[in-house]
């Protein structure tokens, strides 16, 4: 209801997984800085966003690349030579330009090797469709009926520097190109890299103008933001029978790093336990941004078996999807 934050939260589905997740980064990289300027952002805002936002280069796919090219090799790397029954694709602009050229669901299928699979896009949910696909998958793999051993690939990725009214937010971000994968599974898939504990999102229609909101919507905004993402935290290691307390790192999203200073002072959350690692040289990429730090932690090696981390996803409107995952021992 319009002026009423809705929340829900969900426990696990029994043994259900997440694979390693794939990442893959376009071929260039731009100054946040000189997006801005071209934008028509001023002297101050720009100071804003490098000084206390922490932005300073977002990933832009290079002259003749495509995006569809990179949602490929990260999905056919996270299927790792395997089949999937479903194949998600969270995205948060609802046009690509690759999608305008045609079957695109049965040429990406092919592509990915899975011609038979089921394809579908999640949307409007904006930045939160790529863990809300993940949410979706479990569902699916929770069904009566469901083969322990299927699989859910869940792609994520958005063309941010072909649309870029859509890909500055005023005062908040600026988006890039970046796409990720990550498979979830059943219990009888094999051994996951991660186990899913559960989830919680919010969501208050009064923020529904998107990027059209008036400075005031705006202000409001951010301060709602501030509050429901503790809430939303809170939830899911609630319906993972956890206290936020318990949990070991946030997975966040990557808008800024403002936006998390109000994290850790209202939730007495670490601040070193929010991997902000990769705000200064990815910055904010649609959906994908929890997954990347996820997958950045991992690669570098600060996760340890039995770690609990929450991933955390922002969308405009207002939008908030937060998922619990525990570090399993490698195979």
């Amino acid at each position: 209801m319009p002026g009423q934050a809705c929340a829900g939260a969900v426990g696990s589905a029994a043994g259900v997984g997440l694979s390693r997740v794939t990442v893959r980064l376009p071929g260039c990289v731009e100054s946040v800085d000189g997006i801005l300027e071209r934008t028509g952002s001023g002297p101050r805002e720009r100071r804003i966003f490098a000084k206390l936002h922490g932005l300073r280069d977002s990933p832009t796919l290079a002259e003749g690349e495509r995006l569809e090219d990179l949602l490929v090799q990260a999905g056919r790397d996270a299927l790792d030579g395997r089949a999937a029954q479903l194949v998600l694709y969270g995205h948060t602009l609802l046009v690509s330009e690759f999608e305008l050229s045609g079957a695109f669901r049965d040429r990406l299928r092919e592509r990915l090797g899975l011609p038979g699979a089921f394809l579908s896009g999640v949307s409007h949910v904006n930045c939160t469709s790529v863990l809300r696909s993940v949410e979706l998958a479990r569902r699916f793999l929770g069904r009566a009926g469901a083969d322990p051993a299927e699989r859910v690939l869940v792609l994520g990725g958005d063309q941010g520097s072909r649309h870029e009214r859509a890909r500055v937010v005023p005062g908040l971000t600026v988006a890039g190109d970046t796409v990720a994968a990550v498979v979830v599974q059943g219990p009888g898939a094999g051994r996951p890299r991660y186990r899913y504990l559960g989830g919680a999102q919010v969501r208050d229609a009064r923020f529904h103008r998107n990027l059209r909101m008036s400075s005031a919507e705006s202000a409001a905004f951010a301060e709602a933001v501030r509050i429901q993402i503790v809430h939303c935290v809170r939830g899911a290691a609630r319906a993972a029978g956890l206290d936020l307390e318990q949990l070991d790192w946030v997975m966040p999203h990557l808008s800024n790093r403002t936006m998390w200073r109000g994290f850790s002072n209202d939730a007495g959350f670490a601040w070193d336990r929010i991997c902000l690692d990769l705000v200064a040289e990815r910055g904010h990429n649609f959906g994908t941004d929890a997954l990347m730090a996820l997958e950045h932690a991992d690669r570098i090696g600060r996760l340890s078996p039995g770690d609990r981390c929450a991933l955390v996803a922002v969308g405009q409107g207002m939008y908030i999807q937060s998922l619990i995952v525990e570090v399993l021992e490698d195979s």
